[in-house]
């Protein structure tokens, strides 16, 4: 009945894309493929090969990797024809996209390791662009996603590797669809796959009713792939533009080539672009400025940023995307020049730079510029445009169009009676609020918890909103203690044992001064650990700092004894000090340029989670994007739209295991938090944007254990589940499970005793979902479908980084020490869950186990549990290996240097190279499969348990 439902879906879909214009043909095979290829790169080019002329087209398609062929695809080409004169032709039409040929075919079978059948191709001049997965209704979306995964590895290269010139996946179980482009070779998330929508961001997920109409569109969907796949450079991969990057850029152009024939300012010409921060506006703005420029009416495209360091990273991330596409300028004199090259299309400048090329000594020298048709897209525009630069701008230029981008727009609500972004840049052409980006996943939601910090007869931290906001309560160091205590106590829970990083912001450069300080001394009296970063800006002739050091440094108790006040830049260079310890590095702040490259290092630092706090007042609290953020620390007043954009530091989508921002605020901004996101979105926006509170998880998850024991009353009732249903019923209800747990792990109050199962029998369940997973492991080496071997079990979700042998180490020295039978069976308890649960540790516990049982007892002194246990665990590995080799009569000398070679490329050997192992003689033809992937599983076993996981 399931492949009856899938297969008329199929049929369905053909159906209609032929009614869209594709013409439909049959293709079985690679042969058929090649044939139906020379045809229509015939008629498209409008000529003829002959056999060994199309044997050097196809000479030229199968060389490269999926990036290297994605370029291939869209330059023009050459062959030497037989008779020695040249033939110039091409792939794919880029300029006039809808001037291609298509077709529709199903069912294509293609043999690599594996032999896989696709379900719907798209072919554009004959060659596989877009291919269409299906899966029947009722089953995850993620299987389908999951299958492109197989096929990639498996026979997506094969033959003359035509799959690889894919360019867009879709999959759908008919009522939910989602796109992606071609990742190749690289790691590819779920979470980066996209919903198409309609301009207002209105989801097309039934396959039939909306996407095939809207995205599939033989034109439409050639001009997505000739103007909105972007090739990235860096990363060598294909990126596509989402529906509403797509949308705004679409909207610009409209604009400037509906206005290209007037003169003259005027604001109708002008709009901004609102889209909520972290949703991409850098390659928006991008793809905008590259499709501008190739305008022949455009002379430049000036991409204009804020701050100098916004300006360097723009400028890497538009090389990333187009190498050498864009053009920047050190100083105002190198902008000028690229504004009088006109071989320079696109240029990247601060908004400072700029300003002095229009102004004062230099105006002559952009006299030519003064007329000339130039569009300016600014980036963030609120931040900049409300002085007197924005009037010098349009008042010198007579003939340009201003474009702004912001996640945060300048209204009447937050405007202060100053100008907003609508007066300077015009109508918003299109909006993509936070709400939007949370709906689609591609934000992630805020988790605020508003500590209190003080109450009037006491100082102790509790997890109630403050009342009351007195200036000396707030700035006194019995306060800034106590905030410091609590982050050091609870940083490793909010940051997942450090799998991710922090930011803190606070008031003003004294209280970064005075914070720092106390982490300082709390950490050189052995309180922490964590590697703390700051940066502040100074002046010249500023005064010195007003700050008790001794004060702060005591145990919260305040100190009449004064410290001389240095100079914040004296201080900064102390803290650049500690910095390059830390790092073993060499920055100064001696000179301009030393700063600037200190401030690049620190957010080099903290984009790559190597700081474990980023200490500020104001800096990066706009424009920095890391992915590994995902907490912030806030003792400083935020409000509208300094506020989301400081929030916004934490909410980038990177894994599964990143669920959500951790806001924590030790400040009472609970009504300005509300208000901004109202504005921002909409007003029922808080409950989409906030999680939820703690006691709504446990309510949510006390019902999924209800489910769950619906199905398995007992952890041992999932060894009798049978039919693949009944298994699929358990995985989907436990990994709902395992899914607020790793919500709820955030809350500082998580606590196993609120839950209607206990911790150890979660671990339980835990154990019989390995057991399962492996088990499909075990059947997926064999050809047989199985509709499990589709499940993503989620496996991330029961990762825990830090909790490796090491750590099971330190607990037996623990259990050792310990002389309360309290203490040691809680010990016991950890160690028993922990072998149970963590993936790390399961080819490792019967050996454990052994160690436990058979060694501790007759060890006294807890201190050489170390020593003897990596001992006992050399003399296993010893032995499992010598009766490995011994059982496949394999090489010893061979097989280590193999299992090095594994270690060392991460590459699982070959199976030639596992059989060259063999001493003796060698397997037959029949066996070679079955012995190679038999030594293979061996070698992989030996590793997991004797070498990965050991010490984190």
């Amino acid at each position: 009945m399931s492949t009856q439902s899938e297969q008329i879906l199929e049929n369905k879909l053909v159906e209609q894309l032929q009614s869209l214009g594709y013409a439909k043909v049959s293709i079985p095979d690679e042969t058929a493929l090649l044939a139906n290829l020379k045809t229509q790169l015939e008629t498209h080019n409008n000529i003829r090969f002959t056999a060994n002329e199309f044997e050097r087209v196809l000479n030229i398609l199968s060389k490269g990797s999926v990036f290297e062929k994605a370029k291939t695809l869209r330059e023009k080409q050459h062959i030497v024809r037989d008779n020695g004169d040249n033939l110039y032709f091409e792939f794919l039409n880029t300029e006039h996209w809808c001037q291609n040929q298509y077709q529709v075919t199903n069912q294509v079978t293609m043999e690599g390791s594996y032999k896989n059948r696709y379900d719907v191709t798209l072919l554009i001049n004959g060659l596989p662009l877009v291919q269409i997965e299906l899966k029947r209704r009722g089953l995850e979306m993620k299987e389908a996603f999951n299958q492109i995964n197989r096929y990639q590895k498996h026979s997506f290269g094969s033959g003359r590797g035509l799959f690889h010139y894919v360019q867009l996946f879709v999959i759908s179980n008919g009522v939910d669809t989602k796109y992606f482009s071609n990742f190749g070779t690289h790691k590819q998330e779920y979470l980066q796959t996209f919903h198409w929508t309609d301009e207002n961001n209105n989801p097309y997920n039934n396959i039939l009713k909306g996407f095939a109409d809207s995205f599939l569109e033989p034109c439409q969907l050639s001009k997505l792939i000739c103007k909105y796949i972007v090739l990235n450079e860096t990363d060598k991969r294909l990126m596509v533009l989402r529906p509403y990057q797509y949308y705004a850029v679409e909207k610009i152009i409209k604009k400037v080539t509906e206005n290209e024939i007037l003169n003259g300012y005027k604001v109708e010409k002008n709009g901004y672009i609102w889209h909520t921060t972290g949703s991409g506006k850098t390659l928006t703005s991008f793809k905008a400025s590259q499709i501008l420029s190739k305008i022949p009416a455009i002379k430049k495209v000036v991409f204009v940023v804020d701050r100098k360091d916004l300006d360097y990273q723009t400028n890497q991330e538009y090389d990333k995307f187009s190498k050498g596409c864009v053009s920047s300028a050190e100083n105002t004199s190198q902008l000028i020049k690229k504004f009088n090259d006109p071989n320079v299309k696109i240029i990247v400048t601060t908004i400072q730079k700029l300003n002095n090329a229009i102004s004062g000594k230099h105006l002559y020298k952009m006299k030519g510029m003064q007329d000339q048709r130039m569009v300016f897209i600014f980036d963030e525009c609120h931040r900049s445009q409300f002085g007197s630069t924005h009037q010098a701008i349009v008042s010198y230029f007579s003939n340009i169009q201003l474009f702004g981008f912001t996640g945060t727009p300048i209204l009447e609500q937050n405007s202060d009676g100053m100008k907003t972004t609508a007066s300077l840049f015009g109508n918003c052409l299109h909006k993509y609020v936070i709400t939007d980006a949370i709906k689609d996943d591609n934000v992630l939601k805020f988790s605020i918890e508003y500590i209190r910090t003080f109450k009037q007869k006491e100082h102790i931290i509790d997890l109630k909103v403050e009342e009351i906001n007195e200036a000396e309560v707030f700035e006194s160091p019995e306060r800034k203690n106590a905030i410091v205590d609590y982050i050091i106590k609870y940083h490793n829970l909010k940051t997942q044992s450090r799998k991710f990083c922090a930011m803190m912001c606070v008031q003003d450069i004294d209280a970064v001064i005075q914070y720092y300080e106390l982490f300082k001394q709390k950490k050189q009296n052995g309180e922490h650990n964590l590697k703390i970063a700051t940066i502040f800006s100074y002046a010249q002739n500023q005064d010195e700092v007003d700050y008790q050091t001794k004060a702060l440094a005591m145990a919260a108790e305040p100190s009449s004894e004064y410290v001389p006040s240095p100079h914040r830049r004296e201080l900064l260079e102390t803290y650049v000090e500690d910095f390059n310890k830390m790092f073993g590095m060499a920055e100064s702040i001696k000179d301009t340029q030393g700063y600037y490259n200190y401030y690049n290092t620190v957010a080099k630092k903290s984009k790559n989670n190597e700081t474990d706090i980023l200490l500020v007042a104001n800096m990066f609290l706009t424009g920095f994007d890391s992915k590994y953020v995902n907490t912030l620390y806030v003792d400083k007043n935020l409000k509208y739209h300094g506020l989301i954009q400081a929030f916004s530091r934490t909410n980038r989508i990177l894994d599964k295991n990143k669920t959500q921002g951790n806001i924590v605020s030790f400040r009472n901004l609970k009504e300005n938090t509300d208000e901004a996101i109202a504005l921002f979105s909409n007003k029922e926006a808080i409950a989409e944007i906030l999680l939820e509170p703690y006691e709504a998880y446990v309510d949510k998850f006390n019902e999924a254990v209800q489910k769950l024991l619906e199905i398995t009353p007992s952890e041992d009732a999932v060894d009798s589940l049978y039919t693949e249903d009944e298994k699929l019923q358990f995985v989907y209800a436990f990994r709902a499970l395992m899914r607020l747990n790793k919500k709820m792990g955030h809350f500082t109050e998580f606590s196993w005793k609120d839950l209607d199962i206990s911790e150890n029998d979660f671990a339980e369940y835990t154990s019989k979902y390995m057991k399962l997973k492996d088990g499909i492991n075990v059947k997926s080496s064999t050809e047989k479908a199985s509709i499990l071997n589709d499940i993503d079990f989620e496996l991330e979700l029961l990762k825990r980084d830090t909790i490796n042998v090491s750590y099971i180490i330190e607990l037996l020295a623990k259990f050792k020490s310990k002389h309360s039978e309290k203490d040691k069976k809680n010990i016991e308890d950890d160690i028993s869950r922990l072998l149970k649960s963590e993936v790390t540790l399961r080819s490792k516990r019967e050996l454990i186990e052994k160690f436990i049982q058979d060694n501790l007892p007759q060890i006294e002194d807890s201190d050489s549990i170390p020593q003897e246990f990596e001992k006992f665990w050399t003399e296993q590995q010893q032995k499992a290996f010598e009766t490995f080799v011994k059982e496949e009569n394999l090489s010893s000398e061979k097989t280590q240097k193999l299992i090095e070679d594994y270690l060392y490329a991460e590459r699982k050997p070959l199976r030639d190279e596992l059989l060259g192992l063999i001493e003796g003689d060698k397997p037959s033809v029949l066996k070679r499969k079955s012995i190679g992937d038999r030594i293979l599983q061996k070698v992989v076993n030996f590793v997991e348990t004797f070498i990965n996981g050991m010490d984190g």
